[in-house]
């Protein structure tokens, strides 16, 4: 015995398939690093003025001891005594800076 299958319900049922995998994959995120948009303005203790531009969220970044700074990102940016991101000295806001940190400070981390 035969069985005779319809050629437009196999097609039908391939676009189904198609269009959910599709609809899957646009929900997803197309990155796993955020980054926070703008840059964090330092000064460090030999006069030089540096730059991090467009931060990975959550990533330590190293300084060249810091002695003030300004941030000009959309996220909260963490400054810390050590090179590690792990002695924290205070955060400076979205826009907030700090003109001395009374401190020589060596890493940054952005995000809450």
């Amino acid at each position: 015995m035969t069985i005779a299958r319809n050629p437009a319900t196999r097609l039908g049922r391939l676009a189904l398939a198609a269009g959910a995998a599709l609809t899957i994959f646009t929900a997803l995120p197309m990155s796993s690093a955020h980054a926070a948009s703008g840059s964090f303005l330092y000064e460090s203790t030999t006069g030089e003025s540096l730059r991090i531009d467009d931060p990975v969220l959550g990533k330590c970044y190293g300084l060249y001891k810091a002695k003030g700074a300004s941030n000009q990102t959309n996220a909260t940016a963490t400054v810390f005594y050590d090179a590690n991101c792990e002695r924290d000295w205070g955060s400076l806001q979205p826009g907030g800076y700090s003109s001395n940190f009374l401190a020589t400070l060596y890493s940054v981390r952005f995000g809450s």
